[in-house]
C-alpha cells in the first residue's frame, strides 16, 4: 500500500501548512512507515493511505511525485 506522509524537515519545526512537505512511501502499515522514517528525524504530522484513485491523481497532478524506498 502507498502512504502519503506530511512532514516538517526538522523535529523542532512547528507545523505550518505553507512549509509542510510530502512524500510517498510503500509499506504495509502506518507503523511501518513511521519506523522506516525514524532515521530522517522528520516531524511527521500525518500519514494517510492512498486509494488507487487518490494515487493516480497524485501521480498525474504532482510534478515532483516520487515513490520513496525507505
Amino acid at each position: 500500500m502507498i502512504f502519503k506522509v506530511f512532514y516538517q524537515k526538522t523535529l523542532t519545526e512547528i507545523p505550518v501548512r505553507e512549509r509542510t512537505n510530502t512524500l510517498y512511501i510503500d509499506a504495509s502499515t502506518e507503523e511501518e512507515v513511521r519506523k522506516k522514517l525514524t532515521d530522517r528525524k522528520y516531524n511527521i504530522e500525518f500519514v494517510t493511505p492512498l486509494s488507487d484513485e487518490a494515487l493516480a491523481y497524485e501521480q498525474e497532478n504532482n510534478l515532483d511525485f516520487r515513490l520513496e524506498n525507505a
